[in-house]
């Protein structure tokens, strides 16, 4: 019997007090009021055309990502998941995530979103650092993003992630692996640590910032990564990392090839068709005014994947994590047997960059040369 992949559900709440320099995400500079209550009913709206896809499933885990989502009151957020409730079915153990950031007036809001059941934050620090702060366009300071862990222990979060970058324009290795020190005194559940990068459409882009040399970024990597598991966080995927037990629910199931549903401005979504043995990915209308307009669709597209790209398309994502996918799981979510992609496989074998027993996954060698191993799939 056919068995249908878990579903999750991701909300994208588009405006940001301004736009970093460093960002490709579908963000905007939020006017001085927000139309929150049309842009919840929107949201609504868009699921209500999604709820055929739901085909009797519980919600697993919530994402609401962003742009910055915790500038949105607690009572449009009560609104919405009153009504998200009478459509839709909550796991027991649902994990609900909410990024954050530490201005002040945002971290306020905490204790109201856990109330409300949200039970995870996801805290947008990037550096504790003035001066790197500074370099990265966030309107926060040390202080604010300090209170803001605070306040989230004392609003009653007892899982949250913290992200931070390194390599940032002028850090040194100290400095990097002082901003992970100061992380870790909060005691995280969950760590998002990751390199910057330079992506198109971006002011950084425009005008590149002076980097760290490569020799630096290896040295950081290094030292961070020995830091990390001296505080026992397991590296679960190439920039995540969690105490045992609190990887993000929702990145697993994103990785693993899972479903999810998609609302929001610009909002992603991947929905399995059994009926029909077809995998479907869709988007949405990506500006926040033609989101909110009436006379358009909220459904921008939709692709059907095709059948010989599913395999490669699964692994390109399960084998970022270091446990990859069951064998198992790949077949029955991809509706294929591993012959489909035996060349590619079989390269990695032989390279000695992937291993396969009741599991599909990375060496400690394809770990180390992730990118060389996602491309045999990639180019296959």
């Amino acid at each position: 019997m056919f068995i249908l992949p878990p579903l999750s559900l991701y909300i994208h709440v588009p405006w940001c007090i301004r736009k970093c320099p460093y960002c490709d995400f579908n963000s905007h500079k939020a006017d001085e009021t927000l139309p929150e209550r049309e842009y919840i009913q929107a949201l609504l709206a868009d699921l209500e055309q999604d709820l055929h896809w739901v085909q009797g499933r519980d919600i697993q885990s919530i994402f609401i990502g962003g742009g910055t989502p915790s500038l949105l009151s607690v009572s449009a957020y009560q609104t919405l998941f009153s009504e998200l409730k009478k459509r839709l079915h909550f796991a027991d153990d649902i994990e609900i995530t909410l990024e954050a950031n530490p201005g002040t007036f945002e971290a306020e809001k905490f204790a109201g979103y856990r109330q409300l059941g949200i039970n995870r934050l996801s805290i947008g620090i990037q550096s504790f650092q003035p001066q790197h702060l500074e370099k990265l366009g966030r309107v926060h300071d040390r202080e604010q993003a300090l209170n803001a862990v605070r306040l989230a222990r004392e609003s009653g979060f007892d899982n949250f992630n913290l992200d931070l970058m390194h390599g940032l324009p002028g850090q040194t290795i100290e400095q990097a692996i002082d901003d992970l020190k100061t992380a870790l005194n909060f005691e995280p559940q969950h760590l998002s640590w990751y390199q910057l990068t330079i992506e198109p459409n971006t002011e950084f882009y425009k005008r590149p910032p002076l980097l760290p040399e490569d020799d630096t970024l290896w040295d950081i990597q290094e030292a961070g990564l020995e830091l990390l598991a001296q505080h026992g966080f397991e590296h679960y995927e190439i920039s995540a990392f969690c105490q045992p037990g609190k990887a993000s629910k929702h990145n697993l199931n994103y990785w693993q090839f899972g479903d999810y549903l998609g609302i929001g401005a610009g909002a992603h979504g991947k929905v399995t068709l059994s009926e029909a043995n077809t995998i479907m990915r869709t988007n949405k209308t990506r500006l926040p005014k033609d989101y909110l307009n009436p006379d358009k669709h909220f459904l921008a597209g939709k692709q059907t994947i095709e059948p010989e790209d599913i395999g490669l398309e699964c692994l390109m994502n399960a084998l970022r994590l270091r446990q990859g996918i069951a064998v198992d799981d790949f077949e029955e979510r991809t509706f294929l047997s591993l012959d489909a992609v035996a060349e590619p496989i079989t390269k990695a074998q032989q390279l000695g960059l992937l291993n396969i027993d009741k599991r599909i996954y990375a060496t400690e060698k394809g770990q180390q040369y992730l990118n060389e191993l996602l491309a045999l799939f990639l180019t296959d």
